[in-house]
Protein backbone atom coordinates (compact mmCIF):
# COMPACT_ATOMS: atom_id res chain seq x y z
CA UNK A 1 0.00 0.00 0.00
CA UNK A 2 1.00 3.44 -0.92
CA UNK A 3 1.52 5.83 1.72
CA UNK A 4 0.30 9.64 0.98
CA UNK A 5 2.58 12.35 1.89
CA UNK A 6 1.33 15.80 3.18
CA UNK A 7 2.84 18.99 3.44
CA UNK A 8 2.94 20.30 7.61
CA UNK A 9 2.91 24.16 7.85
CA UNK A 10 2.59 26.37 11.40
CA UNK A 11 1.82 29.89 10.73
CA UNK A 12 4.04 30.73 14.01
CA UNK A 13 6.72 29.55 11.93
CA UNK A 14 8.38 31.24 8.95
CA UNK A 15 7.22 30.37 5.41
CA UNK A 16 9.61 29.10 3.13
CA UNK A 17 11.85 31.16 1.31
CA UNK A 18 12.14 29.24 -1.88
CA UNK A 19 10.65 25.80 -3.29
CA UNK A 20 10.11 23.67 -0.52
CA UNK A 21 7.31 23.53 2.32
CA UNK A 22 8.20 23.69 6.09
CA UNK A 23 7.70 19.88 6.55
CA UNK A 24 6.36 16.63 5.15
CA UNK A 25 4.45 14.02 6.98
CA UNK A 26 5.13 10.53 5.45
CA UNK A 27 3.38 7.86 7.43
CA UNK A 28 4.30 8.65 11.19
CA UNK A 29 7.12 10.53 10.03
CA UNK A 30 7.87 14.28 9.61
CA UNK A 31 10.24 15.52 8.03
CA UNK A 32 11.19 19.29 8.80
CA UNK A 33 12.83 21.63 7.22
CA UNK A 34 16.03 23.54 7.87
CA UNK A 35 14.96 25.86 10.04
CA UNK A 36 16.54 29.24 10.06
CA UNK A 37 16.20 31.22 13.32
CA UNK A 38 13.76 33.64 11.69
CA UNK A 39 10.96 35.20 13.89
CA UNK A 40 7.73 34.68 11.67
CA UNK A 41 6.23 38.11 13.69
CA UNK A 42 9.04 40.45 12.66
CA UNK A 43 9.90 38.26 9.52
CA UNK A 44 13.31 38.63 9.95
CA UNK A 45 16.15 37.04 12.06
CA UNK A 46 15.91 39.53 15.27
CA UNK A 47 19.15 37.09 17.40
CA UNK A 48 22.31 38.74 17.31
CA UNK A 49 24.01 35.91 19.19
CA UNK A 50 24.38 31.69 18.56
CA UNK A 51 22.08 31.47 21.73
CA UNK A 52 19.31 33.26 20.65
CA UNK A 53 19.18 32.53 17.17
CA UNK A 54 19.72 28.32 18.39
CA UNK A 55 16.92 28.98 20.76
CA UNK A 56 14.38 30.80 17.52
CA UNK A 57 15.52 27.81 15.20
CA UNK A 58 14.32 25.57 17.88
CA UNK A 59 11.26 27.21 18.69
CA UNK A 60 10.30 27.04 15.05
CA UNK A 61 10.87 22.90 15.04
CA UNK A 62 8.25 23.14 17.80
CA UNK A 63 5.53 25.22 15.85
CA UNK A 64 6.04 22.59 13.18
CA UNK A 65 5.44 19.91 15.11
CA UNK A 66 2.61 21.18 16.96
CA UNK A 67 0.88 21.17 13.98
CA UNK A 68 0.81 17.33 14.00
CA UNK A 69 0.57 16.78 17.51
CA UNK A 70 4.54 16.53 18.34
CA UNK A 71 6.66 17.68 20.40
CA UNK A 72 10.49 17.63 21.00
CA UNK A 73 10.40 14.13 22.30
CA UNK A 74 9.38 13.14 19.00
CA UNK A 75 12.67 14.12 17.32
CA UNK A 76 14.41 11.46 16.28
CA UNK A 77 17.63 12.34 14.34
CA UNK A 78 18.79 16.29 14.11
CA UNK A 79 21.36 18.41 11.59
CA UNK A 80 22.68 21.15 12.86
CA UNK A 81 24.25 24.00 10.10
CA UNK A 82 26.81 26.37 11.74
CA UNK A 83 28.32 29.36 10.09
CA UNK A 84 31.28 29.11 12.46
CA UNK A 85 32.02 25.89 14.14
CA UNK A 86 33.28 27.85 17.21
CA UNK A 87 29.23 28.14 18.03
CA UNK A 88 29.43 24.78 18.72
CA UNK A 89 29.68 24.58 22.72
CA UNK A 90 27.13 27.56 22.89
CA UNK A 91 24.25 26.18 20.64
CA UNK A 92 24.92 22.61 22.52
CA UNK A 93 24.15 24.86 25.83
CA UNK A 94 20.81 25.61 24.35
CA UNK A 95 20.07 22.64 22.86
CA UNK A 96 20.74 20.73 25.58
CA UNK A 97 17.69 22.94 27.34
CA UNK A 98 15.48 21.88 24.62
CA UNK A 99 15.99 18.05 24.48
CA UNK A 100 16.09 15.28 27.03
CA UNK A 101 17.16 12.09 27.25
CA UNK A 102 17.05 10.05 25.21
CA UNK A 103 18.49 12.57 23.03
CA UNK A 104 18.14 12.57 19.15
CA UNK A 105 20.95 11.01 16.82
CA UNK A 106 22.41 14.42 15.75
CA UNK A 107 24.82 15.85 13.17
CA UNK A 108 26.81 18.97 13.40
CA UNK A 109 28.30 20.51 10.76
CA UNK A 110 30.12 24.28 10.14
CA UNK A 111 29.11 25.42 6.51
CA UNK A 112 30.69 28.41 4.84
CA UNK A 113 27.49 30.99 4.56
CA UNK A 114 23.79 30.32 5.64
CA UNK A 115 20.74 32.24 4.30
CA UNK A 116 19.92 35.65 5.13
CA UNK A 117 23.74 35.52 7.50
CA UNK A 118 21.97 33.13 9.71
CA UNK A 119 24.62 31.64 12.18
CA UNK A 120 22.52 28.50 12.90
CA UNK A 121 19.83 26.42 11.43
CA UNK A 122 18.55 23.51 12.15
CA UNK A 123 16.34 20.33 10.46
CA UNK A 124 14.53 17.36 12.30
CA UNK A 125 13.35 14.02 11.39
CA UNK A 126 10.76 13.46 14.13
CA UNK A 127 8.36 10.33 14.46
CA UNK A 128 5.63 9.11 16.77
Amino acid sequence: MKKEKMTLESVNAPKAIGPYSQAVVHGSTIYVSGQLPIDAKEGRITGTTIKEQTEQSLKNIQYILAEHAMDLSNVLKATVLLSDINDFSEMNEVYDQYFSRPYPARAAYAVKDLPQGALVEIEVIAGS
